[in-house]
Formats: structure tokens, sequence, C-alpha cells
């Protein structure tokens, strides 16, 4: 017998999450729903693995202040680096550089999958978790941008989320590039300071304009004491940044705001900066298509603050962001903020090719928005009936072969249903099957058997009379809890058993 000190300790590691049955099926539910609005819009389903070069990922790095840059990186065995992604953008763009010949063009696809991310995990923030993406690439005009707002703005109300209830909010990072190299932080030799400054601004929800000027200037502590080193901006140039991403008036950020006015007030405050007004020119056309597609500011609307946090995004920005408050895990209500977001990438196909390869696309961060949804009441998984549990009162081959029989029966007429595998005796058997949540557990001793019949225990209906019926005269007239019926007719009384629970659950008794 082994030493219990050599025993290994069982232990998750940080940054990662167990998912339970309840979770996985939630998120299935949900993807079923975000994939039908993408197929809807003409989107292919396309793949990519989940480990590539790491020079492929390029530059485009999620959190370049940490030793391996953000991403979880080995070497195999001919010495070559490779990465876990870190998104889907990327291997996205290597996979259509890779095929560019044999792929229509433009090429619209959709993609679903695990995401790794080598950053300090905390509340909230994980190293894994999964995003579902939908890409445009060969489309240079902003059209391929706008109907990525309308698609999202499709998706939120597919999965039930009303309007007043979410907003696609729209920025152009040629506007924030413009505004950049206003206080001298154009060219390449300034792009990690650039980028600096682009996730502080992306932090504006989080941290209030006090926080992000901090993250401008020399930097911030933040509640645990952990410092994060700013981008080094003198006073004038953080007051700069915060008047170019901030209106006035707070409030004027709200879905009520009108687009143009915004708009007219975004040229004046750039004219002569040939940067900022493409942006804007390109800001007024995607507001001018989605109106013309019946797309109105309570869907989707411009706001300055918008960055995104990655270095890649050429044009465009867009998020998708829950404004309903909403109980989180603990209770608390909470506004949510954004549960996805894209823009335009002009830049990464093109890296692979040597020619202009434009693209855009959007990311749902599926599982914030799962938890959302699910708090929401809009990811509802009763509809999951757990299995039948048939279970084992005699071990002998004759006596396995029936209850194998049972539940093939069972299974052949779609319903779920298992054989009990362990060693324990019926108490425990009872036991386990309450702990599965399973409707309808069947019992066949020896008396039974000799007789051709079969005991149908209905456990939902037990448990309710245990737990609320204390007359006699009320259990007699009460639904039986259990039945004895010939073993010929399992299925058909299984079957009737099942129906009247679902009738119970449809009135709210169950």
């Amino acid at each position: 017998m082994a030493d219990k000190s050599e025993k290994t300790k069982a232990r998750l590691p940080r940054g990662f999450a167990d998912r339970s049955a309840e979770d996985i099926r939630a998120v299935e539910k949900m993807m079923a729903t975000i994939r039908s609005v993408y197929e809807l819009y003409g989107f292919e389903p396309v793949d990519q693995p989940m480990i590539e070069y790491t020079d492929a990922l390029g530059k485009f790095l999620p959190d370049q202040d940490r030793p391996n840059e953000g991403v979880f990186s080995f070497q195999d065995d001919d010495d070559q680096w490779l990465s876990l992604r870190y998104d889907l953008t990327a291997p996205t763009a290597r996979f259509v550089a890779e095929n560019f010949d044999k792929l229509p063009k433009p090429y619209r696809s959709y993609r679903s999958g695990w995401v790794f991310r080598n950053e300090k995990p905390g509340p909230g923030r994980f190293r894994q978790f999964m995003q579902f993406d939908a890409d445009t690439i060969g489309t240079p005009g902003v059209a391929a941008d706008a109907e990525m707002a309308m698609m999202m703005a499709d998706v939120m109300e597919a999965l039930g989320i009303k309007r007043g209830q979410y907003v696609i909010r729209v920025n152009n990072r040629k506007v924030l590039d413009g505004v950049l190299e206003a206080i001298g932080l154009g060219g390449d030799e300034n792009a990690g300071r650039r980028l600096t400054v682009l996730r502080a601004i992306d932090k504006l929800d989080k941290l209030g304009p006090e926080g992000v000027a901090l993250l401008l200037g020399q930097g911030r502590k933040d509640e645990s004491g952990d410092f994060t080193k700013g981008a080094g901006l003198d006073e004038e140039s953080v007051q700069f940044v915060l008047n170019a991403v901030l209106p006035g008036d707070l409030n004027a950020r709200t879905i009520m705001s009108v687009n143009r006015a915004k708009l007219g007030s975004l040229e004046q405050a750039y004219a002569g900066n040939a940067t900022a007004l493409a942006g804007v020119t390109e800001l007024s056309e995607i507001e001018a298509l989605v109106k013309a597609a019946g797309y109105g500011a309570d869907r989707i609307f411009i706001d300055r603050s918008v960055v995104r946090g990655l270095e890649y995004y050429t044009g465009p920005v867009f998020e998708a962001e829950l404004l309903a408050e909403i109980p989180n895990d603990e209770g608390r209500i909470v506004r949510f903020g954004s549960v996805g977001g894209g823009g335009r990438y002009d830049g990464l196909v093109s890296r692979f090719r040597g020619e202009s390869v434009p693209a855009t696309g959007f990311s749902i961060g599926v599982s914030r928005l799962m938890t959302a949804l699910k708090n929401l009441g809009k990811l509802d998984t009763s509809d999951v009936i757990a299995p039948v549990v048939v279970l084992v009162m005699d071990k002998d081959t004759e006596s396995l072969g029936r209850y194998q029989k049972m539940v093939a029966d069972l299974r052949a007429a779609g319903i779920r249903s298992e054989m009990y595998l362990g060693g324990a005796g019926m108490k425990a058997q009872l036991k386990y099957a309450d702990r599965r949540g399973s409707p309808v557990a069947i019992i066949q001793g020896g008396d039974e058997r000799a007789k051709g019949e079969v005991q149908i225990k209905d456990l939902i209906e037990g448990a309710r009379m245990s737990a609320e019926i204390t007359d006699n005269a009320e259990w007699r007239a009460a639904r039986p809890a259990q039945v004895t019926v010939a073993e010929s007719e399992l299925v058909a009384e299984v079957k009737k058993i099942l129906a009247a629970q679902a009738a119970d659950r449809a009135k709210g008794g169950a």
C-alpha cells in the first residue's frame, strides 16, 4: 500500500475551470441558436487546430508585458516553436492565406473553439475560454463591417435578449490612430506605447476615467496591490486622449444618443487629421447602411470609447454590450457589459501573402454570454431528462441479460436509460437514482422475474408525495408512485409516467 504522503494532490490549475453537464448543455443550446443566425447570413462552418506555429501568430499578441508574451508555447522535436492559439482570428488568417486560391472570395466562415491566454488569472478572467467567431475575408468596403454589427444585433435577439437590454457599439481604430498621431505616438517605433494606450482606454467601463488616466500616465495599483505600468503620457496628452474618447456628458453614451450629431462633432474635432477623418467617414457610411436596413440607434450606435485590445484591428471595431442589470453567480445585481466584439483586420492575412487582403470579423465570448443568459433565465435546460435506471437485483448471467434487454428496449424507444453498474444493494441503488435526478427506476427481483413482471417506481411523484401528502386518503387518491406491470408492457408504462411528469412540469407542478 502506497504511503499517503506520496499521493498526488488533486488541484485545478489557476485560471481554468471544470464544466458541469448543465453548463455544457447550456453552451450547446446557446451555440445552436448563434449558429442558426450565422447560417442564415450565409456563413459556412470551418475549424482550425488549437496549436499553430508561433510565428504564424505574429506580433499581435494579447499580453506583451509577460516573458512569453501572453501565449502558452513549447518546442516540438525539430525545435520549431508552437503555441496554443490565443484567439480564433490569427489561425483563420493563416488558413485563408494557405488556401487562398481554393476559397471563394469574399470568404464567409464561422468557427468555435477553445482559446488560451497566459495572463494573470482573476475573477471572471480565465486562461482557457471559448469563442464563437464569424469572419468575412475579401471585402474592402465597410458594408461587411455594417453586416457584422447587424448580425450581432440579430444574434442577441435570437437568444431572447430584448431591445433595450443590449446594444452593438461601433467605433473606428482610424479615429483612435489619428488621436495617437496627434500626441506624437505615430510610427512603428511607438507601436508598444500605442497598444498600452489602447488597452488603457479599453478598460474605461471597468475602471472609469480616473483609473484609465492612471494607466495612461505613470501606472495604476489595483486592489490586490499589483502595479500595472502606464503608457507614460504627460498630463496634457492624458487629457487629450480622454477628451477624444469621452463625450463631455457621460450620459451621451446612452443608446438614446443621435448618431448623426456624434459624427458631426467628430468631423469638427478632427478637421485636418486625415487618419481620424477617414475613420469618421467610415463610421458615417456604417451608420447610413444599418439605418437603411432598419437597425436604429436602439440596436447599433456610434461610441468613440470602443477600442478593442488587440493591435491587429485597422478600421471599424464593435462590441456587443448587455445593458440589462443581471444577477451574477453570487446573486449580486451587476451590469454585464461586453459579451463579444470584433472589427476590421486588413493586415492579418496580408502578412502571409504580401498583398492587401481585407477582412472583418466578430467574436462572441461564449462562457460570459452563457452566464448572462442563464442568470436572465434565457437558457433553461430543464427539458433534459435524466436517464431511467434499471436496478440490478441479481447478478447471475441470466438476470443481467434480462436487465440489459430492458435497457435496450427503452433506448430503442428513444428513452434515456442505464443499467446500474455499481456493486451496491437496492437501497443504495435507489439513492444513486435520486442523485442522478432519474425520473423512473425499474426493479425486477427473483419473484417478479418468475412472474414475468417488473416494478416501476415514479421517483418524481414519489418524492412529491413524500414531501407534500400526509393524509392516507390523499395518498390513495394520488397518482401511484409505484406500479407493477408485465415485462412486455415496460416501455409503454414508462412512456406513460414520463408523459405525466412532463404534463406536471408544464403546469408548474414540478
